[in-house]
């Protein structure tokens, strides 16, 4: 179930990148970055407040869901937009692929887990996989967009792991809801300013780039995949992901007309199987236990 979950994350992910290269054709990245956390907090307030009818989180709960917000709300959506003026969606989705080792290491810093070694094995399996794919498409070379990106991987590390630890008491759309929540003094103020100054006369496919960012990637997405980390463990679930850059590259292909060739079938081949091994390696968890919400008083 862990799996099926984490594919379902995974699919609605790998659009991001198109969408969001589309998007900043015509409008502000920063606006596109934030603003989507902006317009996800709508609905995920709604939940909150009015189906869930949640009580507010103690203090220590906010910290962690700030940990959250940090990486998925503020960081990753940035930085990849500000980066993706520059590159294709192809380029960063090969980046990308260095996200499931970075948040397989961030999951034993905070998610309390203890891979074996055969899960680092086909982890690092599978990184090379995607790696050499990379190299065999013309990736380029390092430049401060990819830095970007870098920071961008590093960041969405922190929140993956610290939402999927979060969301083992929680559940996972109640972790990604309460961080877009907690997020709106920052994403609705800044985000709005940076789409009047830089303008929001685009074209309907950039609204749309930008529609699906806002209710897919920040939103929905989170949902399958927080639930995923949650049930599985973070470090081997989220080797899931080794899946999405060659996602992407299809998705880049048929929204963007980049050329995708034989070798993507055979590195699709090598992630899988990196995949399906890592999720017969052993990883210990460490469950925390302490209360994370408020009592209602």
């Amino acid at each position: 179930m862990a799996v099926a979950l984490g594919l379902l994350g995974v699919l609605g992910f790998s659009f991001t990148l198109p969408a969001t290269r589309v998007a900043v054709e015509g409008l502000d990245p920063v606006f596109i970055g934030l603003g989507r956390a902006a317009v996800a907090a709508l609905p995920a307030t709604l939940l909150i407040a009015f189906v869930w009818r949640e009580p507010l989180p103690n203090r220590r709960t906010v910290v962690r869901l700030g940990a959250v917000a940090l990486g998925v709300v503020f960081g990753f959506p940035l930085l990849s937009a500000l980066a993706l003026r520059s590159l294709t969606s192809a380029h960063s989705a090969v980046i990308v692929g260095l996200l499931p080792a970075a948040t397989a290491v961030m999951a034993v810093a905070r998610a309390g887990e203890r891979p074996s070694a055969g899960f680092w094995l086909a982890s690092g399996a599978g990184l090379v996989a995607v790696l050499a794919f990379a190299a065999t498409q013309g990736a380029g070379a390092p430049s401060g967009a990819d830095l970007l990106v870098l920071g961008a991987v590093a960041l969405g590390a922190v929140g993956y792991a610290e939402g999927g630890a979060l969301a083992r008491e929680l559940g996972g759309a109640r972790v990604i809801c309460w961080a877009l929540v907690l997020s709106v003094p920052i994403t609705l103020p800044v985000g709005l300013a940076a789409g009047i100054s830089g303008g929001l006369d685009a074209p309907a496919d950039d609204w749309l780039g930008f529609a699906y960012v806002s209710l897919v990637s920040m939103l929905l997405a989170f949902f399958a995949w927080y639930a995923a980390l949650a049930r599985g463990g973070v470090a081997k679930t989220g080797q899931v992901q080794l899946v999405q850059p060659l996602l992407t590259l299809v998705w880049s292909a048929a929204l963007l007309g980049e050329h995708v060739g034989p070798a993507t079938i055979a590195a699709a081949l090598a992630v899988v199987a990196s995949v399906l091994a890592t999720q017969r390696a052993r990883v210990e968890q460490k469950l925390r236990l302490e209360p994370l919400i408020a009592s209602r008083g």
